[in-house]
């Protein structure tokens, strides 16, 4: 199995590259989060999953391992194919999804193309249990100000709770929190105005 390919891309297309590397060329199936971060004739390291069916063996990539891995996962749900599992991680970003899934958020996963409400409660119900909220908080203090401290969790959770409590998913509330500037060193109270200021 490819692990990933490093090379340089030849062709961006709706919903596929071409990269080239030692000759060969591979054709990629990717979302629009992928093709979107592409430039032309750059060299580019994009993580790979083989699909392999009787009648086609396709490879899907990515920009991380860890959307290969949410890819997976997406995958080993029951009724959920690649290409299902493509749009909705063209639709929602791979914290984005686990935010959905931890706060139940049904209606983020459906705007999907081609997930219905039933499919989106299926991947939440199978999912719940492989996702931690404290891996979404985590990626909230890396994607925070470089080097100037961590939001600490109780804070986040703290402020997360007010928010659901005023009405926003855990969804909605976590990527407001995300979104705020200068949020590590924030009381519960600063943190949930600036939030606020940001749904408002």
């Amino acid at each position: 199995m490819l692990e990933y390919i490093k090379g340089t891309i030849e062709r961006i297309g709706v919903g596929d590259f071409a990269i080239e590397t030692g000759g060969v060329g591979f054709h990629i199936e990717a979302g629009t989060r992928v093709t979107d971060k592409l430039k032309l004739h750059e060299t580019r390291k994009v993580y790979t999953h083989m699909n392999v069916r009787e009648d086609d063996i396709s490879l899907f990539g990515f920009l991380t391992q860890d959307d290969v891995d949410v890819f997976r996962m997406l995958i080993g749900v029951s009724g959920i194919g690649p290409k299902v599992a493509l749009s909705i991680l063209s639709e929602l970003s791979t914290d984005d999804l686990r935010m959905a899934v931890l706060s139940e958020d049904h209606k983020a996963i459906a705007k999907a193309n081609g997930v219905g409400t039933k499919t989106a409660q299926r991947v939440i119900m199978e999912l719940k249990d492989k996702f931690k909220l404290d891996d979404v908080i985590d990626s909230l203090d890396r994607e925070g100000d470089q080097g100037s401290g961590e939001m600490s969790k109780d804070v986040v959770s703290e402020t997360a709770l007010a928010l659901t409590s005023l009405g926003y998913t855990n969804t909605e509330a976590l990527k407001a929190i995300k979104k705020v500037e200068g949020a590590e060193g924030m009381t519960p109270e600063q943190l949930l105005k600036a939030a606020l200021k940001r749904m408002l």
